[in-house]
């Protein structure tokens, strides 16, 4: 199958190439360049896109649904949902409060619809658990799991996931953690670990780094803050997250700054540099009231204790409050959410426009408004 986009202005990793074509043959990019040069594409058939911005298809790390729907409760319309909003690979998020039933129930039910074709998206999962700190986060009361981390609860979950888990979140100062990260590590080859749901000093953080340590879940948010002195502020996860080079930082950003301050957006970026951002958007199912404070929120969720319970964004819309709140350009949100996460999965065949990448695209107008989407060089959108 072959499909030649013309006119396009292509989103490269720094710049722009304007009124450019875009060769798709068998599911890949086989060639790019200059209108002039179009011909090379023969009789393939063409999308005229106008001009319209051409860049890789974003990639949502760390999401627990999709169309207001658990993947584990119906995967093919959860990944469809993300799919119609540009997201041509996803990691479904599955929380610390599930016991290792409902885990192992939520895996076979994600990986029977993949298995039928239904969820081409899907690159593997994020184990946002079970070894986190129930200190933090939402729906904290229901966790099932306890405070002993024992081989025997879970070596299964790990071989369970082998093949398929891609990030594995987890509280580095619960004891026991370190024997746990060392399992993962030498039964899932190139598994990411991150730091999540803690208050972890940097010194735990920095002991997991051998493991493979490189991500800090949803920055700044579900960290603990430890201050050995009343009147001074101390060093925890972000103060880590921030100082390690080789950490990239999630951002969950929402319209109104709440996740993270439009300030703090910034004073990461200006810390981590471009290559170490990525966007997500973390959203759950809830049906929790909205508590006072946070009159006209519509893309935050909350617990039933008032607590945010993750978002209701999709990853498009993350990148446009991300160009509102730092003033960053198209060229670099598709940076922090299509070429970052696949950097940091080691998938150099997503993410970029690269002759011979996989061709998940997403035709978009300047704000990333989704116009058409391709997946595996099929257009879906």
């Amino acid at each position: 199958m072959q499909t030649l986009i013309t006119h396009a202005t292509l989103v490269m990793e720094d710049h722009y190439c304007p009124d450019a074509f875009l060769w798709i043959r068998d599911g890949k990019i086989a060639d790019f360049g200059p209108m002039r040069q179009a011909g090379v594409a023969g009789s393939a058939p063409r999308l005229n896109v106008q001009g319209a911005l051409v860049g890789p298809g974003l990639i949502d790390i760390h999401t627990h649904a999709g169309g207001n729907v658990f993947f584990q409760d119906n995967p093919a319309a959860a990944s469809r949902a993300l799919l119609e909003h540009g997201v041509t690979g996803v990691l479904p998020a599955l929380y610390m409060t599930l016991s290792k039933r409902e885990y192992f129930a939520a895996l076979d039910a994600i990986d029977a619809a993949r298995e039928a074709g239904q969820c081409d998206n899907i690159l593997g999962y994020y184990m946002e658990g079970p070894y986190l700190n129930p200190l933090y986060g939402c729906n904290k009361e229901s966790y099932p799991w306890g405070e002993e981390i024992r081989p025997e609860d879970y070596l299964s979950l790990i071989d369970r996931v082998r093949g398929s888990a891609m990030v594995w979140a987890l509280a580095p100062e619960r004891k026991g953690i370190v024997e746990f990260a060392r399992d993962v590590a030498q039964k899932i080859s190139g598994i990411v670990l991150s730091v999540a749901h803690s208050e972890a000093t940097p010194q735990q953080i920095a002991a997991l780094m051998p493991y493979g340590l490189r991500l800090g879940t949803h920055h700044t948010n579900a960290t603990g803050t430890l201050n050995k002195y009343p009147e001074c502020r101390g060093v925890c996860v972000d103060e880590a997250v921030n100082y390690y080079d080789g950490i990239y930082a999630e951002l969950i950003v929402d319209a109104h700054g709440i996740h993270v301050d439009p300030f703090m957006l910034r004073l990461v970026r200006k810390i981590k540099g471009d290559a170490r951002i990525v966007l997500i958007s973390d959203a759950f199912v809830s049906d929790g009231p909205t508590p006072p404070g946070y009159d006209g929120v519509t893309d935050i969720n909350f617990d039933s204790t008032g607590e945010i319970a993750g978002t209701r964004l999709t990853l498009d819309a993350v990148c446009r409050n991300m160009m509102l709140h730092t003033g960053c350009s198209p060229v670099d949100v598709f940076r922090f959410a299509a070429t970052n996460p696949a950097n940091l999965l080691h998938r150099p065949d997503l993410g970029r426009i690269a002759r011979g990448a996989q061709a998940n695209l997403v035709v978009v107008d300047p704000w990333l408004h989704v116009k058409h989407v391709f997946l595996k060089g099929e257009l879906f959108v």
